[in-house]
């Protein structure tokens, strides 16, 4: 199949299913990498991870990729990457999210996840920086994921398609990220659609169903992973509190700041913990 049928691949008009497997052909092709092991979602700050898990062997640019396209928010890079790492194994770094506020549908906010799935990924690590509504937890605070609060009115799931989700969060893996730093704290993320803040009283309204951490990202990303047949971990890093918790009002300035100082120990943080998978 030549470069040219595997861009034409359009994931909002095909089935999705078969553009991830389009995909992942695409990547196995230009990787010289038949399967990956684990696949990686680098939110604000985490970046630096994919240089610390391994050797990066191939990294393409996310636009020639079936499916995907070039990241729209600052702080995110646009390509994916294979990574062999320290025991062996094979990362897929996944470099640009498309986040639901893009208007692209949720088709292409999981695209990703699916195609990590058709690339032979057993293993999801998905990041993100957020919102935190705990006031101890200062900016650059890294916070696990223990469940989720989809907060978007939609699935990725569709028609009769019945996954639980009971323990979607893998507790295995938080066990393996605790014995790595076992100051490790953990809490419920919510997703917002965005892409703008949440109001102080939808803050509120989120502290009071039992969320943690607010953001834009994550929960649709785990619910097709589950679906797909993939152990999930989540881990969180908190760039500011969140509306009316916070005494200044919030930017995205103030998300790449924290983002930036925090970096190079949350990405060391979580190369350990995938060294353990």
């Amino acid at each position: 199949m030549s470069n040219t049928e595997f861009r034409n691949t359009d994931p909002l008009n095909a089935d999705p299913f078969d553009a991830a497997r389009r995909a992942a052909e695409y990547i196995a092709q230009e990787t010289d990498v038949d399967r990956h092991d684990v696949a990686l979602v680098l939110g604000s700050g985490w970046g630096g991870a994919a240089d610390l898990i391994g050797h990066t062997t191939a990294t393409l640019s996310a636009d020639e990729v079936p499916g995907f396209s070039a990241p729209a928010v600052e702080g995110h890079v646009g390509t994916i990457r294979s990574v062999l790492t320290r025991d062996g194994k094979r990362a897929l770094v996944l470099g640009a999210r498309t986040h639901y506020y893009e208007g692209k549908g949720v088709r292409a906010v999981v695209h990703g996840v699916r195609t990590a799935a058709a690339a032979g990924c057993k293993t999801l690590v998905v990041t993100n920086g957020c919102g935190g509504l705990n006031e101890n937890w200062a900016p650059g605070t890294p916070v696990l994921i223990k469940d989720h609060i989809n907060l978007t009115a939609t699935s990725p799931l569709e028609g009769a398609t019945f996954v639980d989700l009971t323990d979607l969060y893998s507790s295995r893996i938080r066990a393996l990220a605790r014995e790595v730093d076992p100051s490790l704290e953990e809490g419920v993320y919510a997703q917002f659609t965005g892409p703008h803040y949440e109001t102080p009283a939808e803050v509120q309204y989120a502290k009071r169903i039992g969320a943690d951490l607010v953001g834009m990202s994550t929960a649709l990303e785990a619910i097709a992973a589950r679906h797909a047949g993939m152990e999930v971990f989540g881990i969180s890093l908190v760039t500011n509190l969140a509306a009316g918790i916070s005494p200044v009002p919030l930017s995205h300035e103030e998300v790449l700041e924290a983002g930036h100082t925090a970096g190079a120990r949350i990405s060391k943080l979580l190369a350990e913990i995938i060294a353990r998978l």
